[in-house]
């Protein structure tokens, strides 16, 4: 088998604006797994640039599964970006100091949590993702949408903010595809089987599809 190499930064030859995200990733809060991929109309750098408010005092975490497509220009808001929506003002006092140092002393600015993109998503481009949205395993995520709740597996949203457009197949079959988990096999056993993951047929992977021996 000749099979891609999930290590590779810039795995088209002779281009340098898709690259495999994790080689790309600095910050350690940012979570990628194998596979999945970023392209840029410019540069492959601007996706971190693209993750805004992510401070290590609020202790989010952006995590990204494996097999995802990530097109141009998405961003994704971190809860840094939060402020005091129930209080009298909503004006960070504290972080300007001097007489103002304690105004957050007993307080906690408001938090979603972790921001988790489940496996197999694909995000149109120009896309924003709000803090601690989780989008679940094979969703898509139309151009310009802004996703301010949680996205159900295998559901194909889009708009300001993104509703529900239709589900990409059967409730049942969806089960089936999220016990198979496909992106969990051994990625020898996935080259096996690429001709059958890029039909419509569910029903031919419930066996476990091809025997890559």
């Amino acid at each position: 088998m000749n099979i891609p190499n999930k290590d590779k930064k810039f795995p088209l030859d002779n281009y340098n604006r898709l690259c495999f995200l994790k080689n790309l990733i600095k910050n350690p809060n940012i979570i990628v797994g194998d596979y999945t991929y970023y392209d840029d109309f410019e540069t492959v750098d601007n996706f971190e640039k693209n993750v805004k408010y992510l401070f290590d005092f609020v202790g989010d975490k952006l995590i990204i599964g494996k097999f995802c497509m990530i097109a141009s220009d998405v961003t994704f808001i971190m809860n840094g970006a939060n402020h005091l929506s129930a209080a009298i003002t909503a004006y960070p006092f504290a972080i300007f100091g001097e007489d103002w140092a304690n105004a957050m002393n007993g307080k906690d600015y408001p938090t979603k949590g972790n921001t988790i993109i489940g496996n197999d998503v694909w995000i149109g481009y120009g896309a924003t993702i709000m803090p601690g949205i989780n989008i679940g395993d094979g969703a898509i995520i139309a151009t310009k949408s802004v996703v301010t709740k949680d996205v159900a597996p295998y559901s194909i949203v889009g708009g300001n903010p993104a509703h529900g457009i239709k589900k990409r197949f059967s409730e049942p079959e969806i089960k089936e595809l999220l016990e198979i988990k496909w992106w969990d096999w051994p990625i020898e056993k996935i080259t096996a089987n690429v001709q059958i993951l890029t039909a419509s047929r569910i029903d031919h992977l419930k066996n476990g599809g091809v025997n890559n021996s």
